[in-house]
C-alpha cells in the first residue's frame, strides 16, 4: 500500500526583464508565444500545447523523456488583470499520478521600461512524489526559459 502524504508549501519568485508589462504579460496570454517558451526541457518529447486565455478558461500540455515518464499539467484561470495579474489553479501527474495541486499569482509590475514579475505559488504536494524545491527549482528553469523567448 502506497503512503499517502500531503505537504504544504510556498514559495515566491521575483525577476526582473528589461521589457514592458505589456510584452510580458502577452507571453502568458498568447497561445502562440507561451507555446515558444512553456514546456520540459529541448530534448523532451511534447504534446500539444492549449491555452484559453480567459476567466474559466483552461491550460494544458505534456511531456517528458522519449519512452519515459509523461509530466502533465492542466490549469484553470480564476482573475485576469491585463497586464498586471493572472491567477490560476493547476494540477501536475506523473503519468497516471497526481502529485500535486497548486494556486499560482503571477504579478507584472512596470518599473520604468522594464518589469518586476512576482510569481507566488501555493501547493499541496502529494505523496512524496514532488516537493516545493524541486517545484521552484523547475519553474525558474521554465522563467529563464521565457527570459530567452523575450529577449529575441
Amino acid at each position: 500500500m502506497t503512503k499517502r502524504t500531503a505537504t504544504h508549501a510556498t514559495f515566491v519568485i521575483e525577476r526582473d526583464y528589461p521589457h514592458p508589462p505589456a510584452k510580458v504579460f502577452a507571453a502568458f496570454a498568447d497561445p502562440k508565444k507561451k507555446a515558444r517558451w512553456f514546456g520540459g526541457p529541448e530534448e523532451w518529447e511534447k504534446s500539444n500545447h492549449k491555452l484559453d486565455f480567459r476567466i474559466g478558461g483552461q491550460e494544458s500540455v505534456s511531456g517528458g523523456p522519449p519512452g519515459g515518464t509523461v509530466h502533465a499539467y492542466n490549469a484553470e484561470i480564476w482573475d485576469i488583470v491585463e497586464n498586471e495579474r493572472i491567477v490560476t489553479s493547476y494540477q501536475m501527474h506523473l503519468d497516471d499520478r497526481r502529485i500535486s495541486v497548486s494556486l499560482a499569482t503571477y504579478e507584472f509590475k512596470a518599473n520604468g521600461a522594464s518589469t518586476t514579475f512576482v510569481l507566488t505559488e501555493q501547493g499541496v504536494f502529494l505523496d512524496g512524489y514532488d516537493d516545493a524545491g524541486q517545484r521552484e527549482e523547475g519553474t525558474r528553469e521554465l522563467l529563464s526559459q521565457l527570459e530567452t523567448y523575450l529577449n529575441t
